[in-house]
């Protein structure tokens, strides 16, 4: 039987400060840069300006095309932080990585306040776990600003998403919420090509969900707007490996490479260097038609 995945074709985005972005037959990596002290995955090892800019550089010279820049933890369990104090933490590290790097920097937020922002001193993209619910400006916001926008799918909150998760159909109810809030965000003016899907892997999923969305990726990845795979890290390789996350390189390097062979766009990781290499081999080889 013939494995067969959706084709992505290249497309060019106008972003923000004349840039654009481009998708298609390269998988773009996007790189987590968290300006947090609680972050799961670094513990705050980048709670610091000059050192987020430092590894936001160093990720860009590993082939990372967008940096998302995140201050507040969407840890499970995560408490809220004011958009003053999510602003403080991410605006003077955009504006210095604005100035220093050739990379798309996004902003890794649900408060419009908190995006306007970033966007006005150099962001290029809103990276939104609501998909515009969290904020009722958000969608309004990108659409006059022009911004790429990353909706994504979560069912509660950081704080509440992992204590019981529930679905009839996983793939099903995610697909129906993505298009909706898709199609939200077109009402509001945003732009089609502009609007990119994630189906929040970790977020409000067990671990039989989360492998039920990857085994059917290319059912997302054909819904018409590129798709982000964030899968970095998380709890679900840790039960599968029993590996702690500073620990799990290995099956992120297996849920990416999978995942762009099935049509994913852009991947969120937290290790560029190795992750870059193994999708060097795998776009040639499904460049090979």
């Amino acid at each position: 039987m013939m494995w067969t995945t959706p084709r992505r074709p290249e497309i060019q985005i106008e972003l923000p400060h004349q840039r654009v972005m481009t998708l298609g037959a390269k998988t773009v990596i996007m790189g987590v840069l968290n300006v947090t002290p609680d972050s799961f995955s670094d513990g705050g090892l980048f709670f610091n300006t000059e050192k987020a800019v430092e590894q936001g550089l160093t990720m860009e010279a590993q082939q990372t095309g967008i940096l998302d820049i995140g201050g507040e933890s969407t840890r499970p369990g995560a408490e809220p932080v004011s958009a003053k104090d999510e602003t403080d933490r991410v605006v003077p590290v955009i504006r210095s990585l604005a100035e220093k790097s050739k990379a798309l920097l996004s902003i890794d937020t649900f408060k419009a306040e908190v995006a306007a922002k970033a966007i006005e001193n150099g962001a290029h993209i809103i990276n939104d776990i609501t998909a515009g619910q969290g904020d009722p400006e958000m969608l309004s916001l990108a659409a006059e600003t022009e911004a790429g926008l990353v909706l994504m799918h979560m069912q509660g909150t950081p704080r509440t998403m992992q204590k019981d998760p529930h679905y009839g159909d996983v793939v099903a109810e995610v697909k129906e919420y993505l298009l909706d809030r898709a199609q939200a965000a077109l009402e509001a003016g945003v732009a089609k090509e502009r609007i990119i899907i994630d189906p929040g892997i970790g977020f409000g999923k067990s671990l039989e969900h989360n492998l039920l969305l990857l085994r059917h990726l290319d059912e997302l990845c054909s819904l018409g707007y590129p798709l982000l795979l964030g899968a970095s890290r998380k709890t679900f390789i840790g039960h599968l490996t029993g590996r702690p996350p500073e620990e799990r390189l290995w099956g992120t390097l297996g849920v990416h490479v999978l995942g762009a062979a099935m049509g994913a766009a852009i991947v969120r990781v937290h290790d560029p260097a190795p992750v870059s290499e193994a999708l060097c081999v795998t776009d040639a080889v499904m460049a090979a038609r």
